[in-house]
């Protein structure tokens, strides 16, 4: 019997999401070469810009830095964790105030650098390869608005007979 599972072809997204995850891991052994554990890289936007605007709401932040509230939620659970942030009840019921604490606010200049020295890696890779990653996907952006995944995806689902 052939095997149908889809799940067995290779993932062509996989190489995206292993680089990712192994520069993702580079930055956490930059923070811990310092002596900072429990902070992982995607930690550093919501830390910096809290420091910058003072306590927000999860919404406000999530708004704030163009990313979904489900995701931000989550973020400042994990950051809560490791005592970078507080969160308390807001003036709704229905929202959390989120509040840098005072390890969370002592590490914001070193994420700044980070932040800027990462900024500065990936250009030089950019620079370094034929195909910058910032020019491909801005031209991978421009062609999901001329056709968008939805339409691309549909154009080629074959759904199972009923």
């Amino acid at each position: 019997m052939p095997d149908d599972d889809p799940t067995r072809v290779p993932d062509p997204w996989r190489p995206l999401h292993e680089l990712l995850a192994a520069m993702d891991a580079e930055i956490e052994q930059v923070y811990r070469a310092r002596g900072i554990e429990g902070v992982r890289p995607r930690f550093a936007y919501p830390l910096i810009r809290l420091a910058h605007t003072g306590p927000l709401t999860i919404r406000e932040l999530a708004k704030s830095l163009d990313r979904s509230h489900s995701a931000i939620s989550q973020t400042v659970a994990a950051m809560r964790k490791e005592g970078l942030v507080t969160s308390e009840p807001g003036p709704d019921a229905r929202t959390r105030r989120v509040e840098l604490t005072e390890r969370g606010r002592s590490l914001v200049p070193f994420l700044e650098a980070e932040w800027r020295a990462t900024h500065a890696t990936v250009a030089e890779l950019d620079a370094e390869v034929p195909h910058a990653l910032t020019g491909v996907v801005e031209e991978l952006r421009r062609a999901l608005e001329r056709r968008s995944m939805r339409q691309r995806i549909l154009d080629h689902l074959v759904e199972p007979p009923a």
